[in-house]
């Protein structure tokens, strides 16, 4: 099967951006870098699965950015370490929206941990989630998640596009429980001396 392509190719470059009557799923979409991806593709027309851990009012978020933007939002409690779990929330979504057109792997954790005392269960978090601080098993699953996408892309071409985004330091809530001596270190790396904001991911996750 040929990769898809426009019906005309020549139409406004801003309705080829459009997602209306999409179906997308974002994973940790209820707070963070996640919560953005999801408004940005609800604005441009998604209707939106929200697949979260541990947050407590993701139902409110979703009923909040679906009346905003008139399109179906609903969330779906899961655990992204466990492909049981994930496999079947995927196939709740699919039932209760038909199918699914975008997936967006959003889900991290961020950990300061020396290599040799991380445990085998917070190894595995940081790693399985998404295949220059103490972070090796993070790092290394930063650098895994690229050439996991790369190869994606090539085997799934038949079927799906395959991209990867790589953000570096976003005002979440997930920095700023770090300690003060950290995240000003963070800071004097910084050549701009800011962190994005969340919000500014979006247009880029929704055209991706």
């Amino acid at each position: 099967m040929p990769l898809f392509q426009p019906a005309d190719v020549n139409t406004h470059v801003l309705s080829q951006f459009s997602l209306k009557g999409k179906i997308a799923a974002v994973t940790g979409g209820a707070k963070g870098i996640g919560l953005e991806v999801v408004r940005g593709l609800a604005e441009a027309g998604a209707d939106v699965a929200i697949i979260f851990a541990t947050c407590n009012h993701a139902a409110e978020v979703g009923e909040k950015i679906a009346a905003e933007n008139n399109v179906k939002v609903q969330t779906y409690q899961s655990d992204v370490r466990s492909r049981a779990a994930i496999a079947a929330t995927v196939a709740q979504i699919v039932a209760d929206f038909g199918r699914l057109d975008v997936m967006v792997a959003n889900s991290g954790v961020c950990a300061d941990i020396p290599n040799l005392e991380y445990t085998e269960e917070s190894s595995v978090s940081a790693t399985l989630v998404n295949v220059p601080q103490r972070q090796a098993a993070y790092n290394s699953s930063k650098a895994a998640a690229v050439h996991l996408a790369k190869s994606l892309a090539v085997e799934w071409v038949d079927f799906a596009r395959v991209n990867c985004v790589s953000p570096g330091f976003i005002e979440t809530e997930m920095l700023f429980v770090q300690p003060k001596e950290r995240f000003d270190k963070w800071m004097d790396m910084i050549p701009g001396k800011r962190m994005a904001k969340a919000a500014e991911l979006k247009t880029t996750r929704a055209v991706t």
